[in-house]
């Protein structure tokens, strides 16, 4: 049986959601550069853009600076970021950060706070919604917030977004998303993600894989985590359970992880196992990244005991690469979180273990990056996430969420 072909107004809808995710992540673009960028004519941009204008999510003016061109000047369409935002939030083994994010990907207001480990997951939801109800309040009057995400440090099924497993945080089956949701009072859903995949979105998408389509995301906190993105799309497997590279066994019989196991990589070139090669484990306040840098840093000055623990966990951790390339052949392997300052400071070893662990093949094009975002990658992933559906089906999103009375929290 043949299927119809795509609608007028389906077209319409994809054209709408294209351009608009173009000046999301591109910037402020005149119509010509949208017509030549997009394929389309100029007829249908100005349609486009009129249309997005008409809804609040672009504006149009006159190109600015001295680059101006003799002539008709062609509109310059760029992203009303102050009018449309989602809220991020970040859930991290030692801080919580909440932000304010416009189109466009402008951080317009954020907030942070110290987190004690253990914390009681009440308590995580009372402060990211304080947080959040604050920034709310200092949005502009017609502003519309148009999505919510959290990153999460866990294992996160995608069907319900339920904690499966967080084994540096004692969170249980605690409904987190829809706990910040009831607090919030926004109406609007509060998707929960592993941070490493929103870190691999986020690295793809603004960070060290732009023009990247097949890179792993390496994010390092107290444990590890991982996210793949192949052909352009996050790799997610069947239950949203994929990227758990954290849990792939490098050294059998190794150090005891939390999971259960031992030897994983995790357990291998993580915070903990770092701290006590470098025989700073009991040393005080001496945890997260801070600590983490810390080692790093005394290495660079030459302290032995730093520089033997950075090359033990380089080892392992060039092992995982190593596995990785040869599984999955990617263009890019992005360090982020603590492994983008492990990766700094043992960048020579993890390169060599890479060079004799995988095959000549899958390596010989492969980049070893540390992520651009640097620490908000995840934060930044979470907002990407929130975009997603109204940069699918901008009008239409827009509409459903825009109410008859002022829905902010006052």
């Amino acid at each position: 049986m043949m299927r119809a072909g795509p609608s007028q107004e389906d077209v319409r809808r994809h054209n709408l959601g294209t351009l608009l995710r173009f000046v999301h992540l591109r910037g402020p673009a005149s119509r010509a550069t949208l017509a030549e960028s997009l394929g389309l004519n100029r007829s249908t941009i100005m349609a486009l853009t009129a249309d997005l204008t008409a809804a609040g999510l672009v504006r149009e003016e006159l190109p600015r600076g001295p680059g101006r061109r003799a002539g008709r000047p062609s509109l310059v369409v760029r992203p009303e970021s102050t009018r449309v935002y989602v809220l991020a939030f970040e859930v991290g083994v030692d801080r919580l950060v909440i932000a304010r994010v416009g189109l466009g990907g402008v951080v317009l207001d954020r907030r942070e706070a110290a987190r004690t480990r253990g914390s009681d997951p009440a308590e995580i939801v009372g402060t990211l919604a304080a947080g959040a109800r604050s920034l709310v309040r200092k949005s502009e009057r017609d502003a519309v917030c148009v999505g919510a995400a959290l990153g999460f440090p866990g294992t996160v099924r995608r069907a319900d977004d339920a904690i499966r497993f967080g084994p540096n945080l004692d969170i249980g089956d605690f409904p987190l998303g829809d706990a910040l949701s009831r607090r919030l009072g926004l109406g609007l859903p509060v998707s929960v993600c592993n941070d490493a995949n929103l870190g691999a979105l986020a690295e793809h998408g603004r960070g060290a894989g732009v023009g990247c389509d097949n890179l792993i995301y390496l994010h390092g906190d107290v444990g590890v985590g991982g996210g793949i993105i192949a052909h352009g799309r996050l790799l997610s497997g069947d239950e949203g359970y994929g990227g758990e590279i954290g849990h792939m066994v490098v050294n059998p019989g190794g150090r005891p992880c939390a999971c259960g196991s031992r030897g994983c990589l995790e357990a291998e070139v993580g915070e903990r196992t770092l701290l006590a090669h470098a025989d700073r484990e009991e040393a005080p306040g001496q945890s997260g990244r801070d600590a983490v840098r810390a080692v790093v840093d005394a290495a660079d000055r030459g302290d032995i005991v730093a520089r033997e623990a950075l090359h033990r966990v380089g080892t392992w951790l060039g092992f995982g690469v190593a596995n990785l390339v040869n599984v999955l052949n990617p263009g890019l392997v992005v360090f982020g979180g603590t492994l983008r300052d492990i990766y700094l400071g043992a960048a020579a070893q993890i390169r060599s273990v890479l060079a004799t662990g995988a095959l000549a093949a899958p390596r010989e094009k492969v980049r070893l990056r540390t992520a651009a975002l640097g620490d908000d990658t995840t934060l930044v992933g979470a907002a990407e996430f929130a975009f997603a559906d109204v940069l699918a089906d901008p009008i239409q999103v827009l509409a459903r969420l825009r109410a008859p009375e002022d829905s902010r929290v006052h």
